[in-house]
């Protein structure tokens, strides 16, 4: 069976940012209020940037972080009504409507990837036009995070059976994936060794966060060469 996981080529990556913003637009985040605190603005994938070197010889190094979709999630182990779960090919969803906000959760990703909704969302005019039909509307009082665009799994499910053809792992791609212009993100099956993302999983360059936790990420970081 597929185990869908990413990579990422930091060596590729220009930290442009394009991800976050496709990934926003795809999955209906809103652009939130620059008047509130930035500390609540909801991004399933975020730019994590570091800096190195004393100024004004300063480099900063830009770590794009979407939910690590990790094989022994710690999210799902203290969820007290399985609202977020580990599904048969790897991936880490979240069913809103179970959540009640206790936030066990949030407090249990070592990546801070889960975030809790402290109001609803809010789209001004005319963006709610842009909204995507595919991906629910979450509500004040819940979790939410990356789900590697599920929908599109779904979309790419339902295409195959109607055409009577087996799913082409090709034929699902994440919003951050498809929106990249240096092609630093892939996506495919990690247990396929012919793969992209596959042949990541073993090269070299390949690590992933955290993994003296033992949750077994399933996004693999290609570092940058020296």
């Amino acid at each position: 069976m597929t185990r869908w996981a990413m990579s990422i080529d930091l060596d590729l990556c220009t930290g442009c940012g394009t991800c976050a913003v496709a990934c926003a637009q795809e999955n209906n985040l809103p652009p939130g209020d620059p008047e509130e605190t930035m500390d609540r603005l909801i991004r399933w994938l975020e730019l994590v940037v570091e800096e190195e070197g004393e100024y004004p010889h300063v480099r900063a190094r830009v770590l794009p972080m979407p939910c690590q979709h990790c094989d022994r999630p710690p999210c799902i182990k203290v969820c007290p009504v399985n609202a977020t779960y580990r599904n048969p090919q790897g991936l880490v969803p979240q069913i809103y409507h179970r959540c009640i906000g206790c936030r066990y959760c949030v407090s249990a990703c070592p990546f801070t990837c889960k975030h809790f909704n402290w109001w609803d969302p809010v789209w001004p005019e005319p963006l709610q036009r842009g909204l995507n039909p595919d991906v629910s509307i979450r509500t004040r009082g819940v979790t939410e995070k990356c789900n590697f665009c599920l929908h599109r799994l779904q979309d790419a499910r339902e295409a195959a059976a109607v055409a009577g053809e087996e799913l082409d792992p090709a034929s699902y791609r994440t919003a951050c994936q498809e929106a990249c212009p240096a092609r630093a993100i892939r996506f495919g099956d990690i247990d396929d060794a012919e793969s992209e993302v596959g042949a990541a999983a073993h090269h070299p360059r390949a690590n992933q966060l955290l993994e003296d936790l033992g949750v077994e990420p399933k996004v693999i970081y290609l570092t940058e060469r020296s």
